[in-house]
């Protein structure tokens, strides 16, 4: 008796035990979640622009607020839950970004905060970071040689 098997019969055993995807009802959900959280930015923006706020310093206050509300939910516990459910619809907002900076050094508040959260703060954004300021640097580079 052989105990190796096909590549047909491995093929049919991972489709019978790998979960069945809900692709319409996951875009479904981050579509709603994500428009919720930048719904919620717009509120803001509206906000400070309602107290005469330049549209630029508008912008920032919002972006500072809605990072300031990435990490709170990271804090307590509930960003991680929003987001088992709200999948791409929490990363791409501003929050996830927040999100992804904090995560990292909450989990490292254990090992203090020099060799713990001070060295694991970016592990999950410093690459996004760094790649996009590279990029934007290459990008003006181009740019000046353009005019």
């Amino acid at each position: 008796m052989s105990s190796k098997m096909s590549q047909q019969e491995y093929q049919s055993l991972v489709k019978k035990k790998s979960p069945t995807s809900k692709i319409l009802k996951n875009c479904i959900k981050a579509f709603l979640i994500g428009g919720t959280i930048c719904v919620v930015g717009q509120c803001f923006l509206s906000f400070y622009k309602s107290l005469g706020l330049s549209d630029d310093i508008a912008g920032s206050a919002t972006s500072v607020t809605m990072i300031f509300i990435g990490v709170l939910l990271t804090g307590l516990d509930i960003y991680h839950k929003l987001a088992k459910h709200g999948g791409a619809g929490t990363l791409v907002p501003i929050t996830g970004f927040s999100n992804a900076v904090a995560s990292p050094a909450i989990e490292a508040k254990t090992e203090g905060y020099i060799l713990g959260v001070g060295a694991k703060i970016f592990t999950i954004a410093g690459p996004v970071i760094l790649y996009g300021t590279a990029a934007s640097f290459v990008a003006g580079i181009i740019f000046l040689f353009m005019k």
